[in-house]
């Protein structure tokens, strides 16, 4: 595994990195306007300069939701759109192409390098793996959730269970609260019961608010 130069995957933002320090952080501010959010109920931004995680009250995110209005491009908000294709399935062959060394990965696209990062959870916070772009392609590339996937702020979620494959699109910083409590919890070489039940808690999550890409348009 190798981290190419420059390739700096999105960092977690204050309200994140709680997981990973296991104290809580200082009061929760908008990283645009400064007014304090609630830590339960706000949204992120990615600073696509510094490539971390911004706090946004929700004004501040809606605005830069907007067409022209992301700060010259810096600033973008991250969606809270779930998404599944039922009809694009993955098996263990697909995930062995992927060399993914564990049972969770996401994948983003760095738009300023123009490249897909693979990272997954590990004792030591999110790992990249390089990925090679022939396999992204075969694997993945062709399926309606990549064609959907928005540089920076989105990703494709894959976990491998008993010989399947699942594949969600999420927004990227849910997948960084994975790997800030997957370091949080790790213990001995398997992770241990407390990080597999997080693990587990987490993904019925997601599938609860994720939504068959089909249907992406409904309200």
């Amino acid at each position: 595994m190798s981290t190419p130069t420059g390739a700096r995957p999105v960092t977690p933002g204050p309200g994140l990195r709680r997981f990973l320090t296991g104290r809580e952080p200082r009061p929760e501010r908008c990283g645009l306007c400064a007014v304090a959010v609630d830590e339960a109920h706000h949204r992120h931004l990615v600073d696509t300069e510094k490539r971390a995680l911004v706090c946004a009250c929700i004004p501040c995110a809606l605005l830069m939701q907007q067409p022209g209005a992301a700060a010259a491009g810096r600033f973008r908000a991250v969606p809270d759109r779930y998404l599944t294709d039922p009809d694009h399935r993955l098996d263990d062959g697909a995930w062995e192409a992927l060399q993914i060394p564990v049972g969770v990965a996401f994948f983003f696209r760095n738009a300023a390098l123009d490249r897909l990062v693979a990272l997954y959870p590990s004792p030591a916070g999110a790992t990249e793996s390089e990925l090679d772009p022939a396999v992204w392609k075969t694997v993945l590339g062709g399926s309606r959730l990549a064609e959907l996937l928005e540089p920076d702020v989105e990703a494709l979620l894959l976990r491998r269970v008993d010989g399947r494959v699942e594949c969600a699109l999420v927004p990227i910083d849910i997948c960084y609260e994975l790997v800030g409590r997957m370091r949080l919890l790790w213990q001995g070489f398997d992770g241990g019961a407390e990080a597999r039940a997080a693990l587990d808690a987490f993904f019925e999550r997601v599938g609860e608010r994720t939504r068959n890409v089909g249907e992406e348009s409904r309200p």
